[in-house]
């Protein structure tokens, strides 16, 4: 599977938007949805792979991180040295171990990074000794989710 160039838009219909709908809301077969759509269950199929294909839509389980007890969700304000290098960067970071996600962002910070840790002292050894590997960062700031809502790792 080759996903589409990240520059190139994809224009998505209203049955691709549909699909997309009813897939967040947890998992449905391809019958169950062409039910739904009303069309074949070989549209649903085709649409779905194309969608993936195209980078548009990523299928996977997710579990609510309340219920990991040795867990830690945290974020991480960064600010980047150059702002030539935040497309770098945040590649860079992006594939760091415990990281989920990482978005390039206005404001006080250059990049937020979302991470989940084993405990406080997990926190700890990503910012000392993995972060801390990555060149080009000017300053960081940590924040721990305390409590989410409708979060999904």
């Amino acid at each position: 599977m080759s996903k589409t160039n990240s520059t190139e838009a994809i224009q998505l219909d209203a049955m691709d938007m549909q699909i997309v709908e009813i897939l967040r809301g947890g998992y449905e077969n391809h019958s169950s949805i062409a039910k739904t759509l009303g069309v074949s269950e070989g549209t649903i199929r085709n649409r779905v792979q194309r969608l993936r294909e195209s980078g548009v839509l990523v299928v996977r389980g997710q579990i609510d991180p309340e219920i990991l007890s040795a867990h830690q969700l945290a974020i991480i304000g960064v600010n980047v040295a150059e702002a030539k290098l935040l497309d770098a960067k945040a590649k860079e970071i992006a594939k760091l171990d415990h990281v989920l996600s990482v978005s390039i962002v206005s404001g006080r910070y250059d990049l937020m990074v979302e991470l989940l840790v084993e405990s406080n002292q997990g926190l700890v050894r990503f910012l000392t000794e993995t972060l801390s590997r990555v060149k080009g960062i000017a300053k960081t700031e940590s924040f721990l989710l305390l409590k989410s809502y409708q979060k999904y790792v």
